[in-house]
């Protein structure tokens, strides 16, 4: 059903604006998306989280044959999240996503307090160990990557940055003196310091002022303004042209403002990475299914089998409850559960046990 279906069907409850003949000249009540977007963004939530929202919204007014959200409730919810669970199976982190945006919806928009659900049908949550790629692995991965490229997912390893804080970064988050990495308003909107590799270092001078010859040139042409995080725009209205506030790894052209008509460069799209990332690791001939996320999960695994407390490596990598960053334990490159094998105890041991030995039969 497209959008104008949706505006018809709900009779004047439209989820997005009405249209132009039904608009009267009384300041008309913000429509529920429109509703919706401005509750998350008044709450700072990323614009992904946003569009997810919004999404499972729809989806959820689409099951019940397009009934306003405020004429139902739990068992309402509840039929959906079982329709998911079951027709659909989903993951259990889908379901749960689905749910929070129902939620958010009902408290903050249609200001209405949502009790029990009764008997949900729970999707499956699976436990699942993440991919971790060997140093050697890490090397010939990277060893296929150039450019900016290299340096982003060189990052990504280095300083167990998520692929969006990496293509997020902006010049002043990077301290190449005390050699360390800011990241601004990670997952769960928290600022935290990481360190910045010294094998990146001069590469990533080299970049900067590439970039910053860029930024310049755009400058001379009468653009070179960035997208500014929440009303920073209106606060400081000359940062946006401001070296300090562009992207570490800008796009290769200019995006256009649609409502000032300005011209500036974003980041690199998060696409980019992943496709570089896929052909490297299809030319390094790695069977594993390694994306730009397998390198902060590289990080951390490798911290720890270097020794490194797991609090620390909480910290760096953000985490809130110190049992996210558990899982790694399970993944170290020490057999299973980094216990040592009998077997090759019998191979060390003072009589030299030999392959052969073992392959004895008792008289």
């Amino acid at each position: 059903m497209t959008q104008v279906g949706i505006s018809k069907a709900a009779s004047g409850s439209s989820l997005e604006g009405q249209q132009p003949h039904q608009q009267s000249p009384v300041a008309r009540k913000p429509r529920l998306l429109e509703q919706l977007r401005q509750a998350l963004r008044s709450r700072h939530y990323s614009r992904r989280t946003e569009q997810t929202y919004c999404q499972w919204v729809k989806r959820f007014v689409y099951f019940h044959k397009v009934r306003h959200p405020a004429e139902m409730a739990e068992p309402e919810i509840n039929a959906f999240l079982t329709h998911l669970a079951v027709k659909e199976q989903v993951s259990a982190s889908t379901q749960n996503q689905a749910l929070s945006a129902l939620l958010f919806l009902y408290r903050h928009v249609l200001n209405r307090k949502i009790g029990d659900l009764g008997e949900v049908t729970q999707a499956r949550k699976p436990k699942r160990l993440p991919v971790v790629m060997t140093r050697e692995e890490v090397k010939l991965v990277l060893s296929h990557l150039k450019g900016d490229r290299w340096l982003t997912a060189s990052l990504m390893y280095g300083a167990g940055l998520r692929l969006m804080e990496c293509l997020r970064l902006r010049v002043q988050d990077t301290d190449f003196a005390a050699r360390q990495i800011i990241v601004r308003a990670g997952k769960g909107f928290k600022d935290r310091v990481t360190m910045l590799p010294e094998v990146v270092t001069d590469p990533l001078l080299k970049h900067l002022k590439s970039v910053k010859r860029i930024h310049e040139r755009d400058l001379a042409e009468g653009y070179g303004c960035v997208f500014m995080p929440y009303a920073l725009a209106q606060k400081y209205p000359n940062a946006a042209a401001n070296w300090r506030w562009q992207f570490v790894f800008p796009q290769g052209h200019r995006w256009v403002n649609k409502k000032t008509g300005q011209q500036g460069r974003h980041h690199v799209h998060e696409s980019v990475l992943q496709r570089s990332v896929k052909e490297a690791v299809r030319k390094a001939g790695i069977v594993k299914h390694a994306t730009p996320h397998t390198f902060r999960h590289s990080f951390a695994t490798h911290l720890l089998e270097d020794g490194y407390d797991i609090r620390t490596v909480q910290e760096l990598l953000g985490h809130n409850d110190v049992k996210t960053t558990m899982v790694y334990t399970h993944v170290l490159n020490r057999g299973g559960k980094g216990v040592r094998s009998p077997l090759d105890g019998l191979r060390s041991s003072p009589g030299k046990v030999s392959y052969t030995d073992l392959h004895k039969t008792p008289d």
